[in-house]
């Protein structure tokens, strides 16, 4: 039995690209402006509820600032990751994937069955029985599935520009431009914490290993 099906490596793959550049192009376009407002509208500093660094050029694409390229950028990943991510919903209900590996039982939100598995975690021990992923991974895939990239997808839809006109429920949804403007830059941090979280997670597990698995499939074995 496969470790990993061929749509999640598929998706895992193309996701890893997308969020690299839609990530660094957004520190570019922040760069443009570097406040953040909650509300409809937002242009003086001083009604900001946060002012974010100026981000330097290693870390944007592209490595110098350039508000039209940035954009350019950030729409060109946008599709493949939207898209993308609305393939691996339909891919992980029909194989089951989501039902048998990512979706939490009543049982794992016992707060003893919880406590055992930070535990294990902070111990580096990451061996469990009868499942893919323990309360915690599945936790954590699920909240980023089904909640912090959908919101990304949301958001960027309510803060590009003329996009109000077509679906102003979305943008009233998420309390005004600026606030879905908020929201983008707080969730795509998330994302990327839970990314840097994945990454080390990986080279303290065997990152030779995960790394062949996500690409062959591997082997699982209950």
């Amino acid at each position: 039995m496969k470790r990993h099906a061929f749509s999640t490596r598929l998706w895992h793959w193309l996701n890893l690209v997308c969020v690299v550049v839609l990530f660094m192009s957004g520190l570019n376009i922040s760069n443009a402006h570097r406040y953040l407002y909650w509300g409809d509208y937002g242009f003086n500093p001083a009604d900001a509820w946060t002012a974010v660094p100026r981000f330097p050029g290693w870390m944007t694409i592209p490595d110098y600032y350039s508000l039209a390229q940035a954009r350019a950028w950030h729409v060109l990943m946008a599709w493949p990751f939207a898209l993308g991510l609305l393939f691996m919903w339909i891919a992980m209900l029909a194989n089951r994937h989501f039902q048998r590996d990512v979706m939490t039982s009543p049982g794992e939100w016992n707060p003893r069955a919880i406590w055992h598995d930070i535990v294990q975690h902070l111990k580096l021990s990451f061996e469990h029985e009868g499942s893919r992923y323990n309360f915690l991974q599945k936790l954590a895939y699920g909240v980023v599935l089904g909640i912090f990239l959908p919101l990304m997808i949301a958001t960027g839809l309510a803060i590009s520009p003329g996009f109000e006109p077509a679906a102003p429920w979305l943008v009233d949804l998420l309390g005004g431009r600026q606030s879905a403007r908020s929201l983008h830059f707080i969730t795509a941090w998330a994302i990327a914490g839970f990314f840097l979280v994945h990454i080390v997670l990986i080279l303290l597990s065997g990152p030779i290993e995960q790394i062949r698995a996500m690409i062959t499939g591997g082997r699982f074995e209950a």
